[in-house]
């Protein structure tokens, strides 16, 4: 049982600081096709800015999610050897279209977007920075599609040895896999554009780049606006979706001990899960059962349909849940701050809006960290759920196997992530973009327009 908790942790603490280098990538590369497209569009120097600035963030973000992904991925070998075993036949075909996309797509056109300015033309550059955002997107989706397979696994049958594989169709879009897919996208688009927002805030609020600031926070406000109610809907049909095929971990995400009709929603509750109750509730009638069927009086089924050792944390489901839901009103609340804002012609006026966003910058990484939580620890005790439990899926060690690994782990990531990834994006922070005048030399002679190219010995884009 040590052996399990531990590496649980291991596993929980490495992926943890995986998923925010993929889906800081997936929303930056998405964000720099964009800028690239204004910039080809309008061939305004600030758009320029934009994507060289970006584009250094990128880089560094992207290598860390390669070395965080390899570290992550050798435990399924060192820690979690039955499971690799077991689901071999069906996800290794995934992961290896995963690794194929990164490096054949990603990892083959990041050398043109990264080194390509002023030796390949414009419109080229802007072809191999789409190669990029293509395929930081397909692995996006292989991986989705292998985690929801194991959160409604469909496609494949079980002997209790190895799954099968029985209809490919089926396992990739098994029942959660398109709705989670999008829900993750727009996660990384909005939690990308706060960080941004972010960034442009503390320039603005500063006066250095004054030009710059201004111009990418009214882009990714208006990003954020339309970004943060479609994901209210998306998540709105991935609830339903858990709620459908999942409903043990809609229970614990909603502290439904009994099966009920017009099942109230528990702003706040404190489960207590060896008494299989809830203390100090606080509730809003109706709602759950609204949330999760759109009935207002919806049957929810409770935790208690099922024996504890088949329950998850509960509280741990319970919590990250409504901190996800918080963070995605927040983000609304910056949606309609923006439009209220701009209809008053006082955007930019308001040191207390902007200065809102420094602080919110973050809370788009926290709001998927909560979602990720929640639907993985919700799907405990399986790792296929309600077919292969957790507890036959490790590898045989001992506690003092996992303890070294651990704290190793742990102390590589202080330094890799803690030291190195900060030292260096503080580094790019506090250097800034480049100049407007540096930006407005780069060469437009690709367009046929007759613009003199600029001189290759001009240093100040390099």
């Amino acid at each position: 049982m040590l052996t399990e908790m531990l590496s649980r942790i291991q596993f929980a603490f490495t992926v943890s600081f995986h998923i925010i280098f993929p889906a800081f990538s997936i929303g930056l590369a998405t964000f720099l096709a964009v800028l690239e497209g204004l910039w080809l569009k309008t061939k305004k120097p600030v758009y320029y800015q934009m994507c060289r600035f970006f584009t250094k963030i990128f880089a560094l973000t992207f290598g860390m999610g390669v070395v965080s992904g390899i570290i992550m991925s050798f435990q399924l070998g060192t820690n979690w050897g039955q499971y690799a075993d077991a689901v071999g036949p069906v996800l290794g075909s995934l992961f290896t279209y995963e690794v194929l996309t990164a490096f054949f797509v990603e990892a083959g056109f990041l050398g043109i977007m990264l080194f390509g300015w002023k030796r390949v033309s414009p419109k080229m550059h802007y072809a191999a920075t789409l190669c990029v955002f293509v395929g930081v997107t397909l692995s996006a989706f292989w991986i989705l599609a292998a985690n929801s397979w194991m959160q409604t696994p469909d496609g494949a049958s079980y002997a209790g040895v190895h799954f099968h594989p029985e209809s490919w169709a089926h396992i990739i879009l098994n029942h959660s896999t398109i709705p989670r897919f999008f829900h993750m996208l727009i996660s990384s688009y909005l939690a990308t554009s706060l960080a941004v927002a972010g960034i442009s805030a503390a320039y603005w609020l500063k006066n250095r780049h004054a030009d710059f600031a201004k111009t990418t926070l009214s882009l990714v406000l208006w990003f954020i606006t339309v970004l943060a109610p479609l994901q209210l809907w998306v998540g709105d049909a991935v609830g339903r979706e858990v709620h459908t095929n999942q409903p043990i971990k809609t229970a614990a995400m909603e502290g439904v001990w009994e099966t009920g009709t017009g099942v109230p929603f528990l702003v706040f509750a404190w489960p207590d899960q060896d008494k299989q109750t809830n203390y100090w509730s606080i509730k809003i009638p109706h709602v759950a059962s609204l949330v999760n069927t759109h009935q207002w009086d919806g049957t929810l089924i409770g935790l208690k349909t099922v024996p504890p050792k088949d329950q998850p944390h509960v509280a741990s489901v319970f919590f990250t849940f409504r901190i996800m839901v918080l963070c995605g009103l927040i983000f609304f609340a910056i949606a309609i701050g923006n439009i209220w804002l701009r209809c008053k012609g006082t955007l930019f006026e308001s040191r207390r809006f902007i200065g809102l966003l420094r602080w919110t910058a973050p809370l788009g990484f926290v709001a998927i960290e909560a979602g990720w939580m929640t639907a993985e620890i919700g799907r405990q005790p399986w790792t296929v759920y309600g077919l292969l439990r957790t507890s036959h899926s490790m590898s045989i060690l001992t506690p003092w196997h996992v303890w070294a690994s651990l704290i190793a782990i742990i102390c590589m990531y202080a330094l890799m992530f803690g030291f190195f990834y900060t030292k260096y994006l503080r580094h790019i922070l506090h250097e800034g973009p480049m100049s407007e005048e540096t930006a407005a030399r780069m060469p437009f002679a690709y367009f046929g327009e007759g613009v003199v190219k600029a001189n290759s010995n001009t240093g100040g884009d390099q």
